[in-house]
């Protein structure tokens, strides 16, 4: 059986370059969770009742955080890139 995909539609240069600023602003916030993360985790660490897998727990929680922000730029640049070297053709 044969079926057909709806037709793709094409987003527009400006609505990429949207996209890719909240790209850049959810890695901002990914930033900002591992800030929040770490400082919990220094917070615990002074804590003789928090468990002793809270704060490596929290610091991997951060680390992937960090590497999400990265992630997420990386892909707001590759996406900037792309739609200006659109806008030459």
């Amino acid at each position: 059986m044969v079926t057909e995909s709806p037709r793709a539609t094409t987003a527009s240069a400006d609505e990429l370059l949207a996209h890719a600023d909240s790209l850049r602003a959810d890695a901002d916030l990914m930033d900002g969770y591992a800030r929040q993360l770490l400082a919990t985790a220094a917070t615990l660490s002074g804590c003789p009742a928090a468990p002793g897998w809270s704060r490596p727990t929290l610091e991997q929680q951060a680390a992937a955080c960090t590497t999400a922000a990265r992630q997420l730029r990386t892909a707001a640049a590759a996406l900037d890139t792309h739609t200006r070297a659109g806008d030459r053709d």
